[in-house]
């Protein structure tokens, strides 16, 4: 076994062979697999192994194509068979919201140009004639669905792999893991020792085990999961095709062929956690003890859909590990704490998202960044608040809700109550229906005092429509109150401490004691990373507020810059909470709370002080994200309920309100005012969002400056524009695909809502640039069917932008 490797793989199971075969396919063929058992040990080779292209988010849409392509191809280049079947599967729609769900999926099968369909029942049943089709109202088709054999697609990855030249150990357990002073890795085993540059964490069920050894915790938990398959079946048996799969969300099941027979699996609503206190070593390719009266509603369902299946005989029990995150998608990415440490671990579908796991790992360990947005997998979007009892609580949400709909806006009650401000229960007194923020209470909008806050989810509108317009409009005509203290806040001070921060982002910081900038991160590519308020409050003293979500995303950033022993870098999240007090009469209520002049001579746009309000110690900086006249105002913790109680008494006579980030979502958007991870990403350029006019090329260095040297002359690919929607039941959301009138696929929706102030559904969408052209008429798919949409050549609230400067 070598003693120096540029990167060594922990874990020899599917997703673990992907990724050294991605980083061999890439250049870096000095890689190294370890594997403590067999390849294939854990949860691989048990998986059902189903494949679906489909997802509700669209880069993981393209990375699952790319997974269900590259298997054929996988096969060519090595000789290895992957037991590829394609039948297709049949999506079934027993409810009008699941057919709401498969028509949006449809559209956006259009957009990407894949297969996603409607089918007759007619023509359903050519493709499996086994199916009872009664209380169906939709039926989709996936030509591509099917199903892959788990053993011969790993085996298949490590045979390319080693054709490249990397290497697999089996039977070669890693023991230790230790980091270096130059930022590289000791790998320890039985067998000797590894010096790398990276270290990847691929080890499935043992991922937590793995973690430990390098100093950090993963929030994941396994269950156990049962699925069966019966004896040969004579029906299928007289079959000359192999039957089409049977997605029947509703019945809370899965279903496909297996031989002659059936394969038929559920995700119980009881179900039962595995090794909460750690993965035993010497599990491998054990199965757990039949217990299918755990999922016999669930069988009886599917039953009563392929009527046959009740007459087969049991042929085999599978009952075996999954291991779970708390919202069912990947830990992924580079541990923001370590340096050259990977994740990817928490896998459900990995059949279905192998390959493009692989690929973007490489991209992002060799180039330095992926080349799409990974922030819904990233392992920063959970932080040191996701334990033991949050992950348990979200994974058996997440398991026995598997098949269940994913409303827009939704918010589950697993979890909750994980980290709370001192205005919960204040917020909650007045009817406050919270969502979840980085582990966050945080209101989303208000029912009125003393009424429960309760919603309902669905694809169209809901009956929190009025109360968040009532918000909305109280804001705009008068004043509104909303709780920012989940944005991310940090300070930054000590000698250097400008000149430090100057070289991280791209925009000149404020050089003036009080001034404020609005300034964007770059990407390694040149896209936008982040965008951040940063606010000098006294000589190399720094406050800096961005994205909550990304706080932790974002550390990976801030390390990457040196920084000098003078300077002190904190996040102040949880030291500080914050209200963005905006409206007409804004003004007139932080006035009869501080002695400070607000005026507008003394008290411009973008500028800063700090004050005295309600007698509390505060920064305040004049800005809001609603787009109207306000300032954000931050003080400590501890006397957050002091100032929201005296903001609420003092303001009552002047009509203000309590606004949750539902209202703030809608104000932004008619504003025209993108948001991280929405409008924002390392995807996008700068020129492409609105932002290139922040970017300062005459400073000597910031992070991404030479990549955006490359890209600032290249023409966009796509612009973000507004559009006015014609719609009066659903507004977009965000995903939503875009199309000419003629149907050509231009652009997608990034933010979507009803804009309660123009009086119209309005959003923000990105369209291939030649088409983006103000008056132009599209087509946006909401519900999955075309409802035409004008661009708009400015915001549609407050072009000329004078209320937030008056």
């Amino acid at each position: 076994m070598k003693t120096h490797a540029q990167a060594v793989v922990i874990g020899g199971g599917l997703v673990g062979c992907s990724i050294l075969y991605h980083l061999a396919k890439l250049g870096w063929t000095d890689v190294v697999l370890l594997e403590r058992d067999e390849l294939t040990s854990g949860s691989t080779w048990h998986a059902a192994a189903g494949l679906h292209g489909l997802h509700d988010n669209n880069n993981i849409s393209k990375l699952q194509y790319y997974t269900m392509n590259h298997y054929k191809e996988l096969e060519k280049e090595t000789g290895q068979g992957c037991g590829v079947f394609q039948p297709g599967s049949l999506y079934l729609a027993q409810t009008e919201e699941r057919e709401h769900q498969l028509r949006i999926q449809a559209a956006k099968a259009k957009y990407f140009g894949v297969d996603f369909y409607e089918m007759s029942i007619e023509e359903a049943l050519k493709k499996n004639p086994l199916i009872n089709f009664d209380g169906i109202r939709c039926v989709m088709y996936e030509p591509d669905g099917g199903n892959v054999d788990p053993s011969g697609v790993t085996m298949a990855y490590a045979a390319g792999a080693r054709q490249m030249g990397a290497e697999i150990h089996r039977f070669t357990p890693v023991t230790a893991t230790t980091q270096q002073p130059d930022g590289s890795w000791i790998v320890e085993t039985p067998n000797g020792n590894i010096h790398t540059q990276w270290v990847v964490n691929a080890a499935g069920l043992w991922a937590r085990e793995v973690a430990a050894m390098a100093g950090f915790t993963m929030p994941l938990q396994p269950t156990e999961h049962q699925y069966f398959v019966t004896e040969a079946i004579p029906e299928i048996e007289a079959l000359d095709f192999r039957l089409a799969s049977v997605a029947d969300r509703d019945g809370e099941y899965y279903m496909r062929q297996e031989g002659q027979g059936l394969l038929i699996g559920a995700y119980e609503k009881n179900l039962k956690f595995w090794a909460e206190e750690g993965t035993p070593q010497g599990f491998g390719h054990e199965l757990f003890a039949d217990d299918l009266d755990r999922i016999m509603d669930n069988v009886m369902r599917a039953m009563d859909r392929v009527p046959v299946a009740a007459d087969a005989g049991i042929k085999r029990v599978i009952n075996g590990p999954m291991i779970w995150s708390p919202d069912s998608s990947a830990l992924y990415g580079p541990v923001p704490e370590l340096r050259n440490y990977f994740t990817c671990c928490g896998i459900i579908p990995g059949f279905s998202q192998s390959g493009g796991l692989g690929l973007m790992t490489a991209q992002w360990i060799i180039e330095g960044e992926p080349e799409f947005d990974m922030f819904p997998w990233d392992i920063s979007r959970f932080g040191h608040w996701a334990d033991k009892k949050f992950t348990k609580e979200k994974v058996a949400d997440q398991y026995s809700k598997r098949f269940a709909i994913h409303y827009p806006f939704e918010e589950r009650d697993a979890g909750r109550n994980t980290r709370l401000r001192p205005v919960f229960e204040k917020q909650k007194s007045m009817g406050a229906v919270f969502g979840l923020n980085y582990g966050w209470e945080h209101p989303l909008w208000f029912a009125g005092e003393g009424v429960e806050g309760k919603e309902s989810y669905g694809f169209t509108r809901q009956d929190w429509f009025e109360p968040v317009g009532e918000e909305c409009r109280a804001l705009r005509n008068n004043v509104g109150v909303i709780d920012v203290s989940n944005f991310g806040k940090y300070e930054i001070k000590g000698a250097g401490a400008g000149a430090w921060l100057d070289r991280i982002v791209a925009n000149h910081i404020p050089k003036e004691v009080g001034r404020s900038c609005l300034t964007p991160l770059l990407g390694v590519r040149g896209g936008i990373a982040g965008d951040f308020t940063i606010t000098k409050l006294d000589d190399e003293h720094y406050f800096m507020v961005g994205s909550g979500i990304a706080e932790r995303y974002h550390q990976r950033y801030f390390n990457a810059v040196e920084r000098p022993d003078t300077v002190s870098f904190e996040s102040v999240t949880e030291a500080y909470c914050g209200f963005n007090v905006a409206g007409p009469k804004s003004r007139e209520l932080l006035s009869r709370l501080t002695q400070t002049d607000l005026s507008n001579d003394n008290w411009k746009f973008m500028r800063s002080k700090q004050i005295t309000i309600a007698g509390i110690e505060a920064i305040g900086i004049r800005v809001s994200f609603t787009g109207d006249l306000g300032w954000e105002i931050y003080v400590p913790t501890e006397q957050q309920l002091k100032l929201y109680e005296a903001l609420l008494e003092t303001g009552a006579d002047l009509g203000v309100r309590p606004v949750g980030g539902r209202s703030l979502g809608s104000l932004r958007i008619e504003k025209g005012y993108g948001s991280w991870s929405r409008e924002y990403s390392p995807e996008y350029w700068p020129h492409e969002v609105g932002l290139d006019r922040l970017i300062k090329m005459d400073k000597p260095e910031f992070l991404g400056k030479d990549a955006y040297a490359k890209i600032k002359d290249l023409p966009p690919r796509e612009l973000l524009v507004g559009l006015i929607v014609d719609t009066d039941n659903a507004d977009a959301s965000g995903g939503e695909p875009i199309f000419l009138p003629d149907g050509t696929p231009v652009g997608r929706v990034s933010s979507g809502t009803y804009g309660y102030t123009v009086e119209k559904s309005v959003a923000l969408c990105f369209i291939k640039t030649e088409h983006a052209v103000s008056g132009a008429e599209f087509d946006v798919a909401i519900l999955g069917k075309p409802h035409r949409a004008v661009m708009l050549d400015a915001p549609a609230f407050d072009p000329k932008g004078e209320r937030l400067r008056g």
